[in-house]
């Protein structure tokens, strides 16, 4: 009898993650290789931010904190929900964690019994479905389509709700196609929740401030108060920001489910890093004037790599309206012969290609975002690089026969 739990067995890792690692160990073998892999800003995090991360150390801010994170930051996340998205929660009702990523699973491991069902819209963030597993409960993928945004549509929602589901997780801007709900597209899936009383909403709206061409972000109970009450908001200071390694997310919502998941984070990581919690308290206190900064580099290099995709042989490349992700169809390639004689069956088989002659590493859709003939490419990445890579995948695709 092994020691792997068998739950374990139905649980992939990362597979943006494996994409980078297998970029490094080529790196490390002296191959120049461009990972447009991670969902990472290039950018420094501002200096202002660094500083206050400074004198909270010198500060000595070095011990144990509450559980959902210092005082000061959850009144700062309070005014900033009511500032940016016109919600009204009270301290006790917002909990921070190690990265919206450990947010997300707490939630759904204190509120996840065996056999309750997740509604996630595809394509997605992978993590999602392997945490729902995790933490107990069945994802049910809810398949959107390229022609509609890939933004869910109401009456597919109603057919996929059951009696045993619980959760629907929603991602917009989303990752991995860059896709924006609308308001009415917003109200349409809201109207679908109020016929369901059970489903609770989690959304994830870590790209909030990544919305580009006067796309306008909006968050359900935002724009339908009644759903507040079973409504969990999910956010963070990684990807606006530029804080990817300080790890700190945080969520807000009503008190039970907020309770029960400072229960979960008691047991497990204590409470996120003091430094990092004085570091996003200045994050969303601080000056801003830096971000229309970082989203106009954004729109730059997302206009640059748009344009070069869509020149490339056998790839269709919608034009994203937020976060930092192409997500080019690539259906077109399939069937192609490399010029050592393999064939491109598949997405994985056309990102082991990209990375093994070309040298640029991206994310096979299929396998890391439950949707097949796609590729994730992020281009929070240096000019120089995005150039560098599209030249080289341009001229690795012009070589397939």
């Amino acid at each position: 009898m092994g020691i792997v739990a068998q739950k374990m067995a139905a649980v992939k890792g990362s597979q943006t993650r494996a994409m980078t690692q297998l970029a490094a160990d080529l790196r490390a073998q002296g191959r120049k290789v461009i990972a447009l892999t991670q969902g990472e800003p290039d950018f420094a995090t501002p200096s202002n931010i660094i500083s206050a991360a400074t004198r909270a150390l010198e500060a000595g801010h070095t011990k144990y904190t509450p559980t959902p994170g210092i005082p000061e930051l959850r009144e700062a996340i309070v005014r900033k929900l009511r500032r940016d998205n016109g919600l009204d929660y009270k301290a006790s009702q917002v909990t921070v964690g190690v990265g919206a990523k450990q947010v997300l699973f707490d939630m759904l491991f204190a509120s996840l019994d065996a056999g309750d069902e997740v509604v996630i819209p595809t394509p997605c963030w992978g993590s999602y479905v392997e945490m729902v597993q995790l933490a107990g409960g069945v994802p049910v993928t809810l398949a959107t389509r390229a022609e509609q945004r890939f933004v869910p549509q109401p009456e597919d929602l109603a057919r996929a709700i059951t009696p045993r589901t619980k959760w629907l997780m929603l991602n917009s801007p989303n990752n991995p196609t860059g896709s924006v709900c609308s308001e009415d597209e917003l109200l349409a899936i809201a109207e679908v929740l109020r016929r369901h009383p059970q489903v609770w909403l989690l959304t994830d709206d870590i790209y909030e401030k990544l919305v580009y061409d006067n796309t306008q972000f909006r968050t359900i109970p935002q724009l339908a108060p009644d759903l507040v009450e079973r409504t969990v908001v999910i956010n963070g200071v990684s990807k606006a920001y530029s804080m990817t390694g300080w790890r700190l997310g945080y969520a807000a919502g009503p008190q039970e489910i907020i309770d029960a998941a400072n229960i979960v984070q008691s047991q497990t990581v204590s409470h996120p890093a003091s430094v990092s919690q004085y570091a996003a308290l200045e994050a969303l206190e601080g000056p801003q004037d830096f971000l229309p900064g970082f989203v106009q580099s954004f729109v730059e290099r997302r206009n640059l790599i748009v344009n070069r995709l869509q020149a490339m042989p056998g790839l269709e490349c919608p034009i994203p309206q937020g976060a930092f992700y192409v997500f080019p169809s690539c259906r077109n390639l399939f069937g192609r012969r490399t010029p050592d004689g393999g064939t491109i069956d598949n997405d994985t088989d056309l990102a082991m290609y990209l990375l093994g002659s070309a040298g640029v590493a991206l994310v096979p859709g299929g396998s890391a975002f439950l949707a097949p003939g796609h590729i994730r490419i992020s281009y929070a990445q240096s000019r120089a690089n995005i150039v560098e890579a599209c030249d080289r995948m341009d001229e690795a695709l012009r070589a397939l026969r």
